[in-house]
């Protein structure tokens, strides 16, 4: 299987995700009466934070129970049922209503197939964070802050969650399946800028559609060509190894560039600044930033 499926949304352009928050966080706290029937028109992730309830989801009432730590997607138009898990303590946490676009053409949970509930993982970082986010989301209202937090809550669902990509039964003229199609040739091409795996050629190679129409698809949506992009992707690890204090001719042989006066010509056409200006710049602040004393 491709490394690509293991880790879901690791090389994902950002640009291509777009995160609506369909209305403000539902600060659960339920007691040992509380009940709920219904069916929501946007999907909605369900976190615990104590106590614990227990879901039925779907037609087949498949049952759940959550604890603390643990997260439950429930899909836009599943109905589900919910009560109280037991005992005296409170059911808390939150309930997320969102809808997650793959640029802004399509559902991108319905193309995953996901594990209905899991642990979320980094559980002692994240459960402060949603401890806030439950705090301090104003009523009737979303905010940037907001939509910035739940993304990597929801991220960190997704990637625990993930099971596969529902692309071989799709329709391969939906727009769907490419817009998907493009999101996965997208992170292949990010995954190895040392380039020994796939290259543009290799990787348009595996896509069902025909490599000119496709090549126009990607660059509609992404905003360059899938051989562009990729240059982009190797450019940027060269800027990070810069950073780290390679040197200009280091950074291009790692690369495979054997003149690093090309290197740098391509460098600067894609970052927009030359490679050895980059690295004295980023050295400069490396050099003036605070540093925690030994004693502190």
């Amino acid at each position: 299987m491709d490394k690509i499926e293991h880790h879901a949304l690791g090389h994902i352009p950002m640009r291509s995700l777009s995160l609506r928050l369909a209305r403000s966080t539902i600060r659960m706290s339920h007691g040992a009466s509380w009940r709920i029937n219904k069916v929501n028109p946007v999907h909605d992730l369900i976190i615990c934070l104590s106590g614990s309830g227990v879901y039925q989801v779907g037609e087949d009432a498949e049952r759940i129970e959550l604890r603390p730590g643990e997260a439950m997607l429930i899909p836009a138009y599943t109905r589900f049922r919910g009560n109280h898990g037991g005992g005296s303590e409170l059911f808390t946490g939150i309930a997320q209503h969102f809808t997650l676009d793959l640029f802004e053409r399509g559902d991108l949970i319905q193309q995953m197939a996901l594990r209905r509930a899991v642990g979320l993982p980094n559980w002692g970082a994240l459960e402060p964070l949603l401890r806030h986010y439950r705090d301090a989301s104003p009523h009737g209202s979303t905010t940037l802050v907001q939509h910035h937090q739940f993304m990597v809550v929801l991220l960190a669902f997704l990637e625990t969650a993930f099971v596969e990509w529902r692309v071989d039964g799709a329709e391969p003229d939906s727009q769907d399946h490419l817009s998907v199609q493009i999101m996965l040739a997208a992170a292949r091409l990010s995954a190895d800028p040392l380039g020994s795996g796939a290259g543009a050629d290799e990787v348009l190679e595996r896509i069902p559609y025909n490599p000119d129409y496709f090549r126009r698809a990607f660059k509609e949506r992404i905003g360059y060509t899938p051989q562009k992009f990729r240059e982009l992707k190797r450019m940027e690890f060269a800027a990070n190894r810069l950073g780290m204090g390679l040197s200009v001719k280091a950074a291009a042989e790692e690369l495979g560039y054997s003149d690093p006066y090309f290197f740098s010509r391509m460098f600067k056409r894609y970052l927009g600044a030359n490679p050895s200006s980059y690295r004295e710049r980023k050295g400069r602040k490396a050099a003036t930033s605070p540093r925690r004393s030994a004693t502190g």
